[in-house]
């Protein structure tokens, strides 16, 4: 048979194994909207549809200025672009514009460079697009909402120059402005981030933004077959688990995702995103730092439910330092004024 062949054999296969489990064996009540496609699912913690159910493109607005990015728990994607090239290139399904309204703050960009050019790739597959997309994208989101703020991974893919400082700077200047940028190595706050690209170097040079190994980070990828699904989601539920208390300076990043011959993107994150999806739900009303979640197809309701975990973590902390609502407060502080020019 040839690889041809057996790349739809086992597409069709894992499709099969996939809408014959997709509702079962996770406790998860999914309601699943099939379409455009065979295999095309809408749910809760997996899409593979080509627009996200609902949006939520400023939700960083809620964070206190004051608080470090480290502290955040964000939303991410694993090989952002990655939208093309059959079952074993594809990641998402989703335009880099949609995901960014849709919540994700983390990019995962992969460049191969060739003679000054930095075209997208997720390996071999060309994903129709050059760095210069990706730069106006980012600009154009935080340009709408200078309230957020998007970090994004960059690395040399399918190409070994090593060498790829000089023509990032040059695509920078051409397609975004350098102002644009984070440049620090620092974690910045907030109030710092907001507006900004920060890029996390994964390459030689002078610094663009922060390292990407100072990050600590759990990429367990390698899911050989089925089989090692277990051992995959062990690994993230460590990783998630040690966020908490880990070190707060630090920002911690957990890849949902993985891959193998036999386990390709898909199959992976249907199993993954529902396990995520649980652990989720179950750690709602606690107050903990998670850091960067990064996955593969994720849906929009596990996208609101990242959001919402951390936005529950900002209004206890807020309330702790003033608990008198918003629109009270400053009919409060005139009150309290008074009382004391009385009492004087």
């Amino acid at each position: 048979m040839s690889p041809t062949l057996l790349v739809h054999f086992f597409g069709i296969l894992s499709i099969i194994i996939i809408v014959g489990s997709s509702s079962v064996g996770y406790g998860i009540d999914k309601k699943r909207v099939i379409g455009l496609g065979l295999g095309a699912i809408q749910g809760p913690d997996y899409d593979d549809t080509p627009n996200p159910e609902f949006l939520n493109p400023s939700w960083m607005a809620s964070i206190p200025d004051d608080q470090p990015l480290s502290e955040v728990t964000m939303p991410g994607t694993h090989n952002t672009m990655a939208v093309y090239g059959g079952v074993y290139a594809e990641c998402q399904t989703w335009s880099l514009a949609s995901q960014l309204q849709a919540g994700v703050r983390f990019l995962d960009i992969r460049v191969r460079h060739v003679n000054g050019n930095l075209t997208i790739h997720h390996g071999v597959s060309y994903q129709r697009a050059h760095f210069g997309h990706v730069l106006e994208g980012v600009s154009d989101f935080l340009r709408e909402y200078p309230t957020e703020t998007v970090l994004m991974r960059l690395k040399e893919e399918f190409s070994e120059t090593g060498n790829i400082y000089g023509a990032v700077v040059d695509y920078i200047h051409r397609y975004a402005h350098w102002d644009l940028l984070w440049h620090s190595r620092l974690v910045p706050t907030m109030a710092e981030a907001r507006g900004k690209l920060i890029v996390l170097q994964e390459f030689s040079g002078p610094d663009l933004g922060m390292r990407y190994g100072s990050l600590d980070i759990a990429d367990d990828w390698k899911v050989p077959t089925l089989l090692n699904v277990e051992e995959k989601w062990q690994s993230v539920y460590n990783h998630l688990e040690a966020a908490p208390t880990g070190n707060k300076a630090q920002i911690f990043l957990t890849y949902s995702s993985g891959a193998g011959v036999l386990a390709y993107p898909r199959v992976i994150a249907q199993r993954i995103n529902a396990q995520l999806y649980d652990y989720l739900r179950a750690k709602t009303d606690l107050n903990q730092r998670l850091g960067i979640i990064c996955m593969d197809f994720p849906a929009a309701p596990i996208i609101q439910m990242i959001i919402d975990f951390q936005l529950r973590e900002v209004r206890k902390r807020s309330q702790a330092f003033n608990p008198v609502p918003r629109k009270a407060s400053l009919k409060h502080v005139i009150s309290s004024l008074r009382e004391r020019r009385i009492k004087h």
